[in-house]
């Protein structure tokens, strides 16, 4: 490690983080609990989800430290392979058309 570099993180950081993916959790917990229905429960739960992940990806895959064209090349692939699950498979194709042969 040379002079300029400075060692960020270490066991208190990663005991921190998960205290704090812990506490999201039950937050989901207790919004699920609350009686929020439909697309608002919906959307709370999605953007607690996200920011949970992010917070994930982030400390504990190290990307924190990466520089950000990195970042955000692995953000667009990763949206780009989840699409194509979503929309590429044949059997995808079922949700909008049915089994075939069925009829």
């Amino acid at each position: 490690m040379s002079a300029g570099e400075q060692h960020r993180g270490g066991l208190g950081t990663d005991i921190a983080v998960y205290l704090c993916l812990l506490g999201m959790s039950g937050l989901q917990i207790i919004l699920a609990y609350a009686g929020t229905e439909g697309r608002q429960l919906f959307v709370r739960l999605l953007v607690v989800a996200v920011v949970q992940a992010v917070i994930a990806v982030l400390f504990f895959m190290h990307l924190r430290e990466e520089r950000r064209g990195f970042v955000w090349f692995v953000a667009v692939f990763t949206l780009f392979v989840l699409a194509a699950l979503t929309y590429g498979w044949t059997d995808s194709f079922r949700i909008i058309n049915g089994v075939p042969f069925a009829h």
